[in-house]
């Protein structure tokens, strides 16, 4: 079993391997982290749910690629438990941007930082911060 596990062919980043995994859901891992750090270079916020229904997209994909496959197709959730073991096993920790987060404006926000250093400034210390007396 140690040659086994040894020869497996992990994505970059992924910090554990667990034994009984179908190898699609290997693959579907390894593209998806390919696919977020696509996505990051190009500047683009991803969400959990962007990345589970990329996840999912990629895991149709591969099976409907796959010969021989009969039957019941194979299903897989992608959940918020999927994601969070996932997050584990490949080490990303702040992909996920949510809600005002993933929305912010950031050159509202790099001037309102500019006006306030200057305000800041032009005033005392005393004017800013009133000590109890």
């Amino acid at each position: 079993m140690r040659e086994k596990i040894l020869a497996t062919d992990a994505a970059k980043g992924v910090t554990r391997i667990v034994k009984n995994r179908p190898a699609v859901l290997e693959e579907v891992e390894k593209l998806l982290l390919i696919w977020i750090e696509e996505k990051q270079r190009a500047g683009d916020t991803v969400s959990e749910a962007v990345i589970c229904e990329k996840a999912k997209a990629l895991h149709a994909d591969l099976i409907r690629e796959q010969p021989g496959t009969s039957g019941e197709p194979e299903v897989f959730k992608a959940s918020r438990g999927w994601f969070e073991r996932f997050k584990t096993r490949s080490g990303i920790h702040s992909v996920a941007r949510h809600g005002e987060a993933a929305s912010s404006d950031v050159p509202a926000a790099e001037d309102f930082a500019a006006e306030f250093l200057e305000v800041v400034s032009s005033k005392e210390l005393r004017d800013i911060y009133v000590t109890p007396r």
